[in-house]
């Protein structure tokens, strides 16, 4: 494999021959900022078209949650997938693509192609030579945004659904949003979209759409534009969307470029599946993988579905279609990303490395497997580039344009992927000794952390389980194949480092064996440390409840009555005081609800 552009660097170069022990990081940086510069000169300016389209293509984003890497026909699974496998055969496959390990952080970056957890960089690129680009933070660098918190993507961050109705795109969005939801503006509609069919949290119920957050708080989340979809409750999610994209194709104005976002509640839990999808797998006796095994089989005939509806409205010859998950599986539900190690929530190749690909007449290049590396946040810039977009929109970004990497088989103009820094991982107070050493005094190791940089991954602190899990195909449960290929490092190890070209399965941990290469990455993610800012974690808002909305997950803040709850004075702490009396009785009947919920699911098995 060519190594990416990252190793031209003379001091790198070096580094991987393992003929320096160490030089100063400042030094180090500031040689792989000049080679990044003088790399990134000889790609296209950001704006240009590289696709040379005569028209703007229609762009078709499909995302399915949690389906693992080994949960595609052609990577080898059991589960039949003949329509996306024949997809992904006709266009490039993406097998060096990345995504975050969890949902939101995810589709942030997707959404405005930028990290979620830095600042601004100061305004001269001489303070922070390999980092030339200002960086805006999101804030979701700990966990998701959970349906109670007073929280959703920054109102100043020009999402995609945004800069492409300025050039001209109907925008449309079916399925999961999971970007907050808290205020009218916050909703997909508010945020660049023209239509809306979906749930605004992160799962639920595939037939009734009911989600509950904990025990206490259950409510309704299926919405139409900025409406309750009463009326839809019954049908089974994927069905459901699957109808709504194929009304929209077939309503679509032909004269306007259309941006159709797919995303698909499938295939996270709770596990429920059509009876004709879970015969399929009728002879599967482990029940999980089962139930998930027909739910990925009903997204591979919705996307079929999707595509011959492309193509009988005459939209397919000038189409981008890009399918790709949100995460990796997860083994406890069903999933499999077997040989990677670790899964969803993990920073472990199988939680970030994502089942991926293309598929376009435009493309240049077809039937081909592109091992380019890519990111997520890179779909925005690439996106809007194939769009026509100016190149102001697209400055400051995380993300690069891989068109011509995807398309031409070029090299990829990505060297690096900055996976995530938690600072909440670590516990408050002092820093640790202990890990402080294991990172040479350069970086805590006890932060949860993890960067890749041309063949090389660094992961620090607890990254999570690092189980290799073989797919799940006999009846036992976790029991049964928990130990197969149980990981056994320290418990109190704290630095891992591997080579991913020659070590996808990160087996071989070479953290001993390479400090230089060790201390070069650590430096780097201090680097990015310095411009990040605490995560946007606020807590739970009581006033969220459904009960209090007419049992629906809606915006709660900037309401009318919101303001008199909020004024001075005793009348509104009386109000205050009343609305939580009700809300502690509501969530005494959530209970009664969660625990009915969680029957229809343990029934839905069966």
């Amino acid at each position: 494999m060519k190594e990416s552009g990252l190793w031209a660097s003379p001091l790198l170069c070096v580094v991987v021959l393992g003929c320096l022990s160490w030089v100063h990081p400042g030094q180090a940086l500031k040689k792989m900022g000049q080679a990044s510069k003088k790399s990134g000169q000889a790609l296209k300016k950001p704006g240009s078209n590289a696709s040379g389209l005569a028209r703007q293509p229609h762009l078709i984003f499909i995302m399915v949650d949690d389906q693992g890497y080994n949960d595609v026909g052609y990577h080898g699974s059991l589960i039949q997938t003949p329509v996306l496998d024949r997809l992904a055969a006709k266009g490039v496959k993406l097998e060096n693509y990345y995504v975050q390990p969890i949902c939101s952080p995810s589709r942030s970056q997707l959404m405005t192609g930028r990290l979620y957890l830095h600042n601004a960089y100061p305004a001269h690129p001489s303070a922070h030579p390999c980092c030339p680009r200002y960086q805006i933070h999101t804030g979701l660098q700990h966990s998701i945004i959970r349906p109670r918190q007073p929280l959703c993507l920054p109102p100043d961050t020009p999402t995609l659904a945004e800069r492409l109705r300025e050039v001209g795109y109907s925008t449309h969005m079916v399925g999961k949003w999971h970007l907050g939801f808290c205020r009218p503006g916050c909703l997909p509609t508010g945020r660049g979209f023209q239509t809306f069919l979906g749930s605004l949290t992160g799962s639920g119920d595939h037939y009734t759409f009911h989600n509950c957050d904990r025990a206490e708080t259950c409510g309704f989340d299926l919405h139409d534009g900025e409406r309750p979809a009463w009326e839809m409750s019954g049908n089974y999610s994927t069905l459901l969307y699957t109808q709504r994209v194929k009304k929209i194709l077939r309503t679509h104005d032909h004269k306007r470029p259309l941006f159709l976002y797919l995303a698909l509640q499938a295939v996270h839990t709770p596990l429920q599946a059509p009876a004709r999808f879970l015969q399929m797998y009728s002879s599967l006796d482990n029940r999980q993988r089962r139930h998930y095994a027909a739910m990925v089989s009903c997204v591979d005939e919705a996307v079929g579905e999707v595509v011959q509806e492309l193509r009988d409205r005459g939209l397919y010859r000038n189409s981008v279609l890009i399918y790709s998950t949100d995460n990796g599986g997860q083994p406890l539900s069903g999933g499999s990303n077997w040989p990677l190690r670790g899964g969803k929530g993990t920073y472990w190749e199988g939680g970030v490395r994502a089942v991926g690909f293309v598929h376009s007449p435009l493309l240049k290049r077809k039937g081909v497997v592109n091992k380019a590396l890519v990111h997520i946040s890179d779909w925005y810039p690439t996106l809007l580039s194939l769009a026509g977009a100016s190149a102001k929109s697209l400055r400051h970004l995380d993300g690069h344009n891989v068109w011509a990497a995807i398309s031409e088989g070029l090299p990829s103009p990505r060297t690096e992927i900055l996976f995530n820094i938690d600072p909440v991982s670590r516990r408050p107070g002092a820093a640790n000794p202990q890990t402080l050493r294991a990172g040479f005094g350069i970086w805590d190791t006890a932060i949860r952390a993890s960067i890749r940089a041309g063949d090389w991954k660094l992961l620090t602190g607890n990254v999570g389980d690092g189980d290799w899990v073989p797919p799940q195909t006999h009846a036992g449960g976790p029991a049964g194949w928990e130990a197969l290929e149980k990981r056994r490092d320290q418990p109190w190890k704290s630095v891992w480092l591997f080579n991913i070209t020659a070590d996808p399965y990160e087996r071989r941990d070479l953290s001993k064996s390479r400090p230089e290469v060790v201390k070069v990455l650590m430096a780097r993610l201090a680097e990015y440390n310095q411009t990040a800012i605490p995560p946007r974690n606020p807590p739970d808002d009581p006033f969220a409840d459904p009960q209090l909305h007419g049992g629906v997950w809606t915006p709660w803040l900037g309401q009318r009555n919101r303001g008199t709850q909020r004024g001075k004075g005793v009348g509104a702490k009386g109000k205050r005081r009343g609305r939580m009396k009700d809300c502690k009785v509501c969530k005494l009947r959530a209970l009664f609800r969660k625990v009915g919920t969680r029957l229809q699911r343990a029934a839905a098995f069966f």
